[in-house]
């Protein structure tokens, strides 16, 4: 990446411009995915790695100080250290024992949903029905990927790729910055 265009990163960073983070992931998001994943070593996880370390990111943006380290150095920190707090937190989940009869987890529907996203639904109409489909049944009707997998007939990978793709037809509608904050919403109402 040229110094130039790290240096534009920076100051759209520093401005809490959301152009920072389309950039970001545009030049750094397939790296970072590979970081996440070299820890994780699952797709899935690692996907959700690097949405959680874009938010991290974010957040922390100004705190970011280029006398320190290079940009790629503190995305690249971000990244692994959250990938290895995932890691602990799957390992830990799945040492207690879950009393799913108990939970409403798996009872969330689209009532939950909070009213400001609620035009999800009318953009979902602006995109191909073949990924409109897929991201109704994992957000709306609170399936998991392998579910939406034998529920439409549809392999595994299918459902994968449709997602990822069907979210960033959705990032041209909302930018992404407002797709990751609705995401992350969303994300919450999938069952893991």
């Amino acid at each position: 990446m040229s110094t130039l265009l790290e240096k534009q990163i920076v100051e759209l960073l520093q401005e809490r411009d959301e152009k920072a983070i389309a950039l970001l992931y545009d030049h750094y998001g397939s790296t970072l995915l590979g970081v996440a994943y070299k820890v994780v070593r699952d797709e899935e996880l690692a996907q959700d790695v690097l949405q959680e370390s874009f938010v991290k990111i974010w957040k922390k943006s100004d705190s970011y100080d280029t006398s320190k380290a290079k940009l790629f150095t503190w995305l690249f920190r971000i990244t692994r250290n959250t990938a290895i707090d995932k890691l602990r937190s799957v390992r830990t989940k799945s040492d207690k024992e879950i009393q799913i009869d108990v939970s409403d987890v798996y009872n969330l529907g689209v009532n939950s949903i909070r009213p400001e996203f609620m035009d999800v639904r009318e953009n979902l109409g602006k995109i191909e029905s073949k990924y409109q489909i897929v991201l109704d049944a994992l957000f709306f009707q609170g399936m998991t990927q392998q579910e939406a997998s034998d529920e439409l007939d549809i392999p595994l990978g299918t459902i994968k790729s449709r997602l990822k793709i069907g979210l960033r037809e959705l990032k041209k509608i909302y930018g992404p910055v407002l797709l990751l904050s609705l995401t992350l919403n969303l994300i919450h109402l999938i069952p893991s």
